[in-house]
């Protein structure tokens, strides 16, 4: 169920390399109009207890965490420069010689991006709020006995996700990331209020459709935000900032049900508080710089620079802008349409997105969090809440781990590796079910192959795809790729959540491990063969190479 998370890469890219000319100075060459936008992802879902609410996997699946050692250290890495052609007017190539900045990475945009990760939380927090609540407000809405229903209260969320998905890389298209973001804050709080003092079942469906659709556009919208207004240095690790936000979100949401033992009232209380960092995130964003590259790509140039300066400082202007209009030299296309995406020239690059995220869903995450609960009691752990802080904070560990390496070893890396452990890990939670000589070790075998799926995933298959969709997609399909690619994980991750159960009833869990186990590994071959590493990349380069202007 995951999604989604995406962030992305070459936000600025501030990376441009001149080959040297014949003769000294510096090649001019004519501005274009461009389409530069970016969206990423996201994420996952939810399944109650009875069948519907368990921590979804998305929520888990974006789990890519900020690791202050990793951070520091990538904040003293020096910034790389790469050879870039344009073409000049006359259709010869010539270089482009560079304004070199020898400063360190700018560590300004850190307020934004924590603005932006309000998002991020709020998308974590109303995956994992209806969790510990759903019992509760069954109870006061008159449907404890109806688990159709209880379905629909978990569910609904994911067909608000899925609408908005859709919507949000359009919406950031028109009218920019910072507003979308202040739209978006407007289902978000709207929907909260309605779920707290929902009075039937009726209204309780509605606020939450209006908080999936406000996760929904958030999950596209927060990568791509954070992707754009980061330096390509490490928009890595600052793109998995999002992930940990969400893991953050999933588990204040957990703590937030703490009270209801003693407090059957209180899961109004639990929705109400979601209130607080919509606004937050409205107010934020309203004092927030836009995204550079799409006021450029809005004809915006005098706005452009101003951002540039609030977000890096005034002597990265002359780089940054020069990379821009490097990307505008080699595609003054007009942004494509839906039809588009379909097409020979970028279905293969698409194709890749839409791969990636529906590996993501079928590699079993949403299984192995429904089903931890069980897993976990039969190891003798009967709290429901160490079960979950356990897979919490592998999952914490796992995205911390991956924001440290995502600059240093690549994101096809990590994938590989994440998909092989995940793998593995199904293998033995396969084994642990049928096995009659692990039958005394059943129990902590299953825990440790919980554990361990958990972890792997957080790695590299839960974070990756949010981050790498937006850092391969054209400038002028971006939006819709991305909004593609999420559509199609909220769409599966709702019918998983539907289908699930009765697939494991028939064919049983142990066959249904083995089946997603195998997933895993044709996902391992599938990523060594289709993925592109974008490491140390800006976006402008990555698309030069992968989508050649026509």
């Amino acid at each position: 169920m995951q999604s989604s998370a995406y962030a992305v890469k070459g936000s600025i890219g501030l990376e441009i390399h001149n080959r040297r000319l014949a003769a000294p100075g510096v090649a001019q060459f004519k501005k274009r109009n461009s389409a530069l936008n970016n969206t990423f992802s996201i994420l996952d879902g939810s399944s109650d207890k009875d069948h519907c609410c368990k921590l979804s996997s998305s929520s888990i699946s974006m789990g890519a965490g900020f690791a202050r050692m990793g951070v520091d250290r990538m904040f003293r890495s020096s910034a790389k420069y790469r050879s870039v052609k344009a073409q000049a007017s006359e259709g010869d190539l010539e270089d482009v010689a560079p304004v070199k900045y020898q400063g360190k990475p700018s560590t300004s945009v850190l307020p934004y991006v924590g603005v932006a990760c309000l998002g991020a939380i709020l998308f974590g927090y109303h995956l994992g709020v209806v969790n510990g609540a759903l019992g509760y407000l069954s109870r006061d809405l008159g449907i404890s006995g109806n688990t159709v229903l209880q379905g629909w209260v978990v569910s609904t969320l994911l067909a608000g996700a899925t609408v908005g998905s859709f919507t949000g890389g359009s919406l950031a298209d028109k009218f920019g990331r910072t507003k979308t973001f202040q739209l978006d804050a407007i289902p978000l709080a709207i929907g909260a209020f309605l779920c707290a003092t929902a009075q039937s079942v009726q209204t309780m469906m509605v606020g939450r459709l209006l908080c999936g659709i406000g996760i929904g556009i958030s999950s596209a919208l927060v990568p791509l935000y954070i992707s754009e207004i980061s330096p390509t240095e490490i928009r890595g690790a600052l793109g998995s900032v999002n992930q940990l936000f969400i893991c953050i979100g999933i588990l204040a949401a957990l703590v937030a049900g703490l009270p209801l033992a003693g407090d059957p009232l209180w899961w109004r209380t639990m929705f109400g508080i979601a209130i607080a960092p919509s606004v937050l995130l409205a107010i934020g964003m309203a004092m927030s710089p836009e995204s550079p590259r799409w006021l450029f790509q809005q004809g915006k140039i005098s706005e452009a620079e101003k951002a540039i300066t609030t977000l890096f400082g005034k002597e990265r202007v002359p780089e940054v802008m020069q990379d821009l209009r490097a990307a505008a030299q080699s595609s003054s296309e007009q942004e494509a349409g839906w039809f588009d995406l379909f097409s020979r020239r970028y279905w293969k690059v698409v194709s890749v997105g839409a791969a990636l995220f529906l590996f993501q869903q079928l590699a079993g995450i949403n299984a192995v969090v429904y089903y931890s609960t069980s897993v976990f009691r039969s190891a003798g752990i009967a709290s429901d809440v160490a079960a979950s802080a356990l897979v919490g904070a592998a999952n914490v560990f796992g995205t911390a781990v991956a924001s440290s390496l995502m600059d240093k070893q690549g994101r096809k890396s990590l994938l590989v590796t994440s998909f092989l452990g995940m793998a593995a890990s199904m293998l033995l939670l396969s084994l642990s079910f049928t096995w009659k000589v692990l039958a005394p070790y059943s129990g902590p075998l299953a825990v440790l192959g919980t554990v361990l799926y958990v972890l792997s995933f957080s790695l590299g298959a839960g974070p990756v795809p949010a981050l790498l969709l937006p850092e391969i997609f054209a400038s002028r399909i971006r939006a819709k790729a991305v909004a593609l690619s999420l559509g199609m994980h909220w769409a599966s991750n709702f019918i998983i959540g539907l289908y699930f159960l009765s697939v494991v009833n028939r064919f049983g869990i142990s066959k249904v491990y083995l089946g997603f186990a195998s997933v895993c590994i044709l996902a391992v071959f599938y990523t060594a063969g289709k993925v592109v590493e974008t490491k140390g990349r800006s976006l402008e380069e990555i698309e030069r190479e992968l989508n050649p202007a026509v």
